[in-house]
């Protein structure tokens, strides 16, 4: 057996691409093999120099990529990121210290570069908290069940003088990114999308190997013709023993700017006929969704768990980049087992802005870097992180203080998987 000094970790090689995408497979549990359209793809989507491998021997026992990323903070500023993904241990090099490795080596690069924070979507809970992150958004599907929903079923087009249309891909990808883009702007936690994004997802650009199935996508343009949400959904072909259409609509994605779009959107996926169920996607978990139903009860809460994770990498550029909801100060202590940014911080925020600096001050709240970054999308309670322990109040009421500045009224939301 190898040991944990044997294992080099490095970035890997052009000639050592194929092997390490057969080790990401491997560690995802699908088929090993990687075609060449697929390595072509891959090549194209996997940025040069931040692809990281253990090798034991000439063989790619594990696997890390970062690429760069903006994230939306609270107000609208986009911060940059180093963005996570394609971790991976093969079975049989676990417990050796390998991703310790690899993330201890790519979070001191993005420190270097000058980026705020780092993003992830955790394949596994208890992971990733070891190395500074915190889950800052959550996720939430919903299964409408459409003759339950109450809508009227002589509905034929928006009431609000808009209309949808149904496109194809090349509209998609002239009428998507801008749309995206003022979506992001206004939603803390949203992600910056490449035009590479956009090709794997009209099929220009075949990255998963699979053969392409084309989506249906849905425009909304309001009444003055303004391109304001976007859909791209599928449908299963499932009829019942009494010749009676028991279809699904699974949402791939759903963009909206304007609550009229929103709602327009999902009242046309809910009137197609033989749809009978909606499988809504990755939503935020205050969604207008249920609540553009007649009953909501007729979306039900399928799937709802931790989405995207963040790590701050420097506390005061994280602090003042988000605007806040209230005005006060706050001394947090943050602890740093990285060694990264930890210290005591004073936070002044207001209306017209936040200022934070290193201080001397006794601290109000002592916490891991990765409950303040918990706390920084505005998702998390300062309160309840308390009462489980995580944070700990050195001045009676700091929670309620922090939870004053800090939380959002509506909830953040990342659209995206990475």
């Amino acid at each position: 057996m190898t040991s944990r000094t044997d294992t080099d970790v490095r970035p890997i090689t052009e000639a050592e691409f194929p092997d390490w995408n057969r080790a990401l497979n491997t560690g995802f549990l699908q088929p090993p093999a990687v075609g060449a359209e697929q390595l072509e793809a891959r090549r194209k989507q996997f940025g040069p120099g931040r692809l990281l491998g253990a090798f034991d021997g000439d063989r790619c026992v594990a696997t890390f990529r970062s690429f760069d990323q903006q994230v939306t903070a609270v107000g609208g500023a986009l911060v940059q990121a180093d963005a996570v993904s394609s971790v991976t241990v093969t079975a049989t090099h676990r417990r050796r210290g390998l991703l310790t490795r690899m993330m201890a080596q790519d979070l001191a690069a993005a420190k270097e570069r000058g980026d705020v924070v780092a993003t992830l979507i955790a394949a596994e809970y208890p992971i990733y908290g070891r190395y500074g992150f915190g889950p800052a958004t959550t996720m939430t599907e919903w299964t409408v069940d459409v003759p339950r929903a109450g809508l009227d079923a002589r509905r034929a087009a928006p009431e609000d003088g808009g209309r949808i249309d149904l496109v194809d891909g090349e509209d998609v990808r002239k009428l998507g990114p801008e749309l995206h883009e003022r979506l992001r702007r206004a939603q803390p936690g949203a992600v910056s999308r490449t035009e590479l994004w956009w090709q794997i997802r009209t099929g220009v650009v075949n990255a998963n190997g699979s053969p392409w199935t084309e989506p249906y996508y849905a425009v909304y343009r309001s009444a003055d013709g303004e391109v304001e949400g976007m859909a791209a959904y599928r449908s299963d072909d499932h009829w019942g023993d009494a010749k009676q259409p028991l279809n699904t609509a699974t949402v791939d994605w759903l963009l909206a700017v304007t609550p009229d779009a929103e709602r327009d959107l999902w009242h046309y996926l809910c009137s197609i006929d033989w749809i009978t169920t909606v499988k809504s996607g990755w939503r935020a978990p205050d969604d207008l969704l249920p609540h553009l139903l007649p009953d909501p009860r007729a979306a039900r809460i399928t799937t709802q768990a931790d989405w995207l994770w963040v790590r701050i990498l420097d506390v005061v550029r994280a602090l003042e980049a988000r605007t806040y909801e209230g005005q006060g100060s706050l001394v947090l202590e943050v602890a740093d087992r990285g060694g990264l940014t930890g210290g005591r911080w004073r936070l002044e925020a207001g209306a017209d802005g936040a200022s934070c600096a290193p201080t001397t001050e006794s601290a109000h709240l002592v916490l891991d870097v990765g409950e303040l970054a918990a706390l920084w999308l505005g998702d998390e309670s300062a309160v309840r992180l308390a009462a489980l322990g995580r944070v700990r109040e050195e001045r009676a009421g700091a929670a309620r203080v922090a939870d004053a500045l800090l939380r959002t009224s509506r909830r953040p939301w990342c659209p995206d998987m990475f």
